[in-house]
């Protein structure tokens, strides 16, 4: 019952009294609403990661796995390996080489993907990082990585055949540079994750990036 209701109940009992006076003087509820997802993102993106698998059919309709590792602070993708066959075992060896001990994240999202398996979870476990497999059927949960995929898809891999193994470690080590140092995101006040610093003077030239799909604009 809220003050507006114990107000009313007041009056019907002839008690002539402020609404607010009665809101000032009632107990305060010992238990606030729960953190929503949204913000708990927000409040400790400082300390979490994210990862996802990305698959890649080449020009010979052979699959390729990218385990794609980003950071929720400043959206800084961390990196995009690739392997013909992602087992539990490869991914341990991706993420220990993506965190060095001493920065890695307190908590990483990821699906359920059967790939990762128990080995996985201990390595995660080893380095103090805590497990956020999301719930079943709820990609939204891990948005800023599927949202990270969609982008990789959208401004490169739609565009481009895959030859290989070898080409395709070539495009994403070129996107990862362009995305980390060159697109700006909006919830960033339009600036890349590293931080690209304002250029006032010098002639203005363009920079052709994966081929020519973006530019990088610069003055020189």
């Amino acid at each position: 019952m809220g003050a507006p209701r114990i107000h009313g109940e007041l009056l019907k009992l002839g008690i002539e009294i402020a609404q607010s006076t009665v809101a000032k003087y009632m107990a305060k509820s010992g238990r606030g609403r729960s953190q929503t997802l949204e913000a708990f993102l927000r409040n400790h993106s400082a300390g979490i990661g994210a990862m996802d698998l990305l698959i890649v059919p080449t020009v010979g309709f052979k699959l390729l796995f990218t385990l794609v590792v980003l950071s929720h602070q400043r959206r800084r993708l961390i990196s995009l390996s690739v392997t013909t066959h992602s087992t539990a075992e490869w991914i341990t060896h991706q993420i220990t080489d993506a965190f060095p001990w001493d920065e890695a994240p307190t908590h990483m999202i990821r699906d359920r993907d059967g790939c990762y398996g128990r080995a996985v979870t201990k390595r995660l476990a080893a380095m103090g990082i805590r497990d956020h497999p999301i719930a079943p059927r709820s990609p939204w949960q891990n948005g800023h990585a599927e949202r990270l995929i969609g982008s990789i898809r959208r401004d490169c891999l739609d565009h481009t055949i895959i030859i290989g193994e070898a080409h395709l470690r070539r495009i994403l080590a070129a996107y990862t540079a362009y995305c980390n140092e060159c697109r700006t995101h909006l919830l960033l006040d339009k600036d890349p994750p590293d931080r690209r610093p304002i250029q006032r003077l010098g002639q203005l030239v363009t920079q052709p990036i994966l081929g020519g799909l973006h530019n990088q604009y610069c003055r020189i």
